[in-house]
């Protein structure tokens, strides 16, 4: 069932998701809808067969659009949940929260007061809480309803290709996993920059900000897989307890959230061929909030294996491009021959998000006098899967596999990670600085 079936998350990517999961892999299911629009099953099916649209038209398809309905209803209601609840039919609930993350709260603390079903799943996207305490407190109340195995804390840059891509480069490849650590690696930076605006998400966005929209979770969330030791199996509970150790090793970098932390917002500028307005403009924003659009900070993670590297997170809208991955800069050669020139920059590894890739960056003889190396670079392309990530997501729910949530002690050791940075953001000690909108943003961070 979809809590705020009307909205766009669900058109733009759950209904879309659902419908190539449905063609590839044929699940059992039934679909229901309901939010406070007073929709009836003709306006709610033709929403599901409008979002279904890109997808070839299946039998099976057809038969979701035929059978799915709709139920008004206040979420946060125990009454109306109640009513909801006994809507559906035998078999597994699965409750997705595709309202805004307040809402989504609201709506746990009502289901403690009706019976769910011993086997019902819950599904929340993020942000999970608003800082490390509220996050515990709503822990406490949604394990209270079912057990944690059966929560879902979505983070789609998690999608299952994501996560095998970085465990088969890291751990089935010798040559890279044995220069993965502080011997060999300068810095590692993981940049999850945008070319798009804030795309009439006002309403959301200019109360989380950059931070919080993307680094607190989606970052932080790479970072674990990156930096986590090799887990015995890829079970949910052993990819999850490496990564979760790995953000309790994580904090600012020195200790330090004002030298190791940057915010700013656009102004009215061009990206590509689309003239942008400032982010002070943009309908529904409040510029007193002084709500950042980018944000980077720098974290270290303090194991035997990556102690003393800068790990760099970055996000920000309206920028030149989009670039979604990750650069693991190698340190220098520890001497390079007199005679041999043109040795300027150290070798990097480059493994991308969206499109996922892999490129190595290294230096070779040139032509010519072969004294003097040249720049090369080497790549190919990694495996995307055979559905969106939020497809992936949504097969791993319905197969009741939890490994590509978020487990809830992780996300209370994210808000953990960046509430100093939030605590001085707030006392203006980062000033909020501005760039252009078709920039690249501001001059990234250095530390020593």
């Amino acid at each position: 069932m979809v809590l705020g079936a009307s909205g766009d998350l669900t058109s733009r990517l759950l209904l879309p998701a659902l419908a190539e999961l449905v063609n590839r892999q044929n699940p059992s299911m039934r679909l229901l809808g309901s939010a406070r629009a007073d929709w009836d099953d003709d306006q709610w099916r033709s929403r599901v067969r409008k979002a279904f649209g890109k997808a070839e038209t299946t039998p099976a398809l057809e038969a979701i659009i035929r059978t799915t309905h709709y139920v008004k209803a206040d979420v946060t209601a125990s009454e109306d949940l109640d009513r909801l609840v006994r809507a559906c039919s035998a078999g597994p609930l699965i409750l997705y929260f595709a309202v805004a993350p307040a809402v989504a709260e609201q709506a746990c603390r009502a289901l403690s007061r009706i019976a769910l079903p011993a086997t019902t799943r819950l599904v929340m996207e993020k942000p999970f809480g608003s800082d490390a305490a509220s996050a515990d407190a709503l822990n406490q109340v949604m394990t209270h309803l079912v057990p944690e195995d059966q929560i879902y804390r979505v983070d789609h840059y998690l999608g299952l290709s994501t996560v095998l891509n970085i465990f088969g480069l890291r751990f089935t490849n010798l040559m890279l996993e044995s220069v993965l650590d502080s011997t060999h690696v300068a810095s590692v930076d993981i940049l999850l920059d945008e070319s798009l605006a804030l795309e009439n998400r006002a309403g959301y966005y200019d109360h989380a900000g950059a931070l919080v929209d993307m680094l607190q979770s989606h970052a932080l969330h790479v970072l674990s897989l990156l930096a986590m030791e090799p887990p015995a199996s890829l079970s949910a509970r052993d990819v999850r307890d490496s990564a979760a150790a790995v953000l309790r090793a994580t904090r600012v970098w020195g200790n330090d959230p004002v030298a190791s932390s940057c915010r700013a917002r656009y102004t009215a500028g061009v990206v590509g061929d689309r003239a942008v307005p400032g982010y002070v403009d943009e309908k529904g924003v409040d510029p007193a909030r002084g709500t950042e659009t980018f944000a980077e900070i720098v974290v270290e993670v303090n194991t035997w294996r990556w102690a003393g590297v800068p790990f760099r997170l970055r996000t920000g809208k309206a920028l030149r491009q989009m670039d979604k991955h990750v650069v693991i800069t190698f340190k220098g050669p520890r001497w390079v021959p007199e005679g041999l020139l043109g040795y300027e920059r150290p070798d990097r590894m480059h493994i991308g998000l969206n499109p996922e890739v892999l490129r190595l960056d290294f230096n070779i003889n040139g032509t010519g006098d072969l004294r003097v190396v040249d720049r090369v670079h080497m790549g190919v392309n990694l495996e995307p899967g055979d559905l969106p990530p939020y497809g992936q997501v949504l097969a791993g729910v319905l197969a009741g596999d939890p490994t590509l949530s978020v487990r809830g002690d992780q996300a209370v050791q994210t808000w953990r990670i960046v509430e100093p940075v939030l605590r001085a953001w707030r006392e203006d000690a980062v000033p909020l600085q501005d760039y252009q909108a078709g920039s690249d943003g501001p001059t990234r961070l250095s530390v020593d």
